[in-house]
């Protein structure tokens, strides 16, 4: 259980919410299959395939939202609704109109839908009620909000907000690659995206590449900005810092790895809550490293 993505949000610290709670409240809305009409459904799913909708170790959470999304592209609703446009203009001697072309595709799209290919998802969110971290593990921000407009729909109130800090990670980020110098505990790694900030947004993307030359410090002064940058943090967590303040491609190397392999865990149920309770402290680590060096967390009566 290591997740590659994470899109970080706030809570209270301590969250007054208990597990129990949250669990009873989740079930309000469990996951349903798609109906014959449904193209997409969501709900909370079990994150280990158990009955239970909430994962405890320790005192860290795990749960995840449930997709099903049936599968009938466009193309193919398009496709149908003009076989059908040529049987009718040859009945009635001319072509649908707009409208008529609308009705034909909703009706497509009523017929096919219930024979459609069915393609089931789940999205993982840890909780950290102690340090009120919620984390997603999405590739987006879009797939994280789907998580996150589902469980305000949820709960009766949830107190959540986006994480802010001292520093904005792009003047951050542009600190550290201008002195050639990564805070503490972190080392500056090859990967990283320079984007202007004029209306042409021309961007370099250096992949695998030392990153201290003067070739990186040139685009810095003609005002190119980094929204990406690739760092290591204690020799444990691979990741890549973005402008919006996501931890994207998340790696978490040998030294973790070798960990949990010294744990023994003695079946797969073991070892999902060894890997779990490993990934949750070294996020924990992590985000506080992250949060002192981009200069201190703000919090809402900060301005």
């Amino acid at each position: 259980m290591f997740f590659k993505n994470l899109m970080i949000y706030r809570l209270p610290a301590p969250w007054a919410m208990t597990a129990e709670d949250l669990a009873e409240q989740l079930a309000r809305k469990g996951f349903q299959p798609c109906g014959n009409q449904d193209q997409e459904t969501r709900g909370w799913v079990s994150p280990t395939g158990d009955e239970f909708l909430l994962h405890q170790v320790g005192d860290q959470w795990l749960i995840a939202l449930g997709f099903e999304q049936k599968l009938l592209p466009s193309s193919v609703v398009k496709q149908e609704a003009e076989v059908r446009a040529e049987a009718i203009a040859e009945q009635q001697g001319y072509k649908p109109g707009r409208k008529q072309m609308k009705d034909l595709r909703e009706q497509v799209l009523q017929e096919l839908l219930p024979r459609a290919f069915v393609r089931r998802t789940k999205v993982f969110a840890w909780i950290d009620p102690v340090d009120g971290w919620l984390g997603v593990d999405a590739p987006s921000q879009t797939r994280a909000e789907d998580v996150l407009e589902v469980l305000r729909q949820t709960l009766d109130w949830l107190p959540l907000a986006l994480l802010r800090t001292e520093l904005s990670p792009t003047s951050a980020m542009a600190d550290w690659l201008a002195g050639g110098e990564a805070p503490a505990g972190f080392t500056i790694d090859q990967d990283c995206e320079l984007r202007s900030i004029t209306e042409d947004h021309a961007a370099v993307r250096y992949v695998h590449h030392p990153l201290e030359g003067e070739e990186v410090r040139g685009h810095l002064t003609a005002g190119k900005l980094p929204t990406r940058l690739a760092l290591t943090f204690d020799d444990r967590v691979s990741f890549v810092l973005t402008e919006k303040l996501e931890l994207k491609r998340l790696d978490f190397l040998d030294l973790v790895k070798e960990k949990l392999e010294e744990q023994g865990a003695e079946d797969a149920a073991a070892l999902f809550d060894a890997g779990f309770a490993l990934m949750t402290g070294e996020l924990r680590r992590l985000l506080a490293a992250v949060v002192e060096a981009l200069g201190g967390e703000l919090r809402p009566n900060d301005g």
